[in-house]
């Protein structure tokens, strides 16, 4: 036996614009497109400097994963930061 209460009782509600969930969505996004990204990266570094020890790869693919995830993690500060001042 159900009540009609019963839909509401999770307590999500709508994403109508507004909404305290409307606007925890785009960090929520962010932040799992920034961890895709970071772990990307981070696979590629290590993927790339196990080549470099084997002689399979080239070393300049491994200081641009490298970079690129330095580069990545510096500006994910940098975003965390302007969003909690804001």
């Amino acid at each position: 036996m159900t009540t009609r209460g019963t839909d509401h009782a999770s307590g999500l509600g709508d994403l109508e614009p507004g909404t305290r969930q409307r606007a925890q969505l785009r960090s929520r996004l962010g932040d799992i497109a920034w961890t895709a990204l970071s772990v990307v990266l981070l696979l590629w570094g290590v993927w790339s400097a196990v080549g470099v020890a084997r002689g399979v790869t080239a070393w300049a693919y491994c200081a641009v994963a490298w970079v690129l995830l330095a580069v990545a993690l510096g500006l994910r500060v940098v975003a965390a930061r302007r969003r909690t001042r804001i």
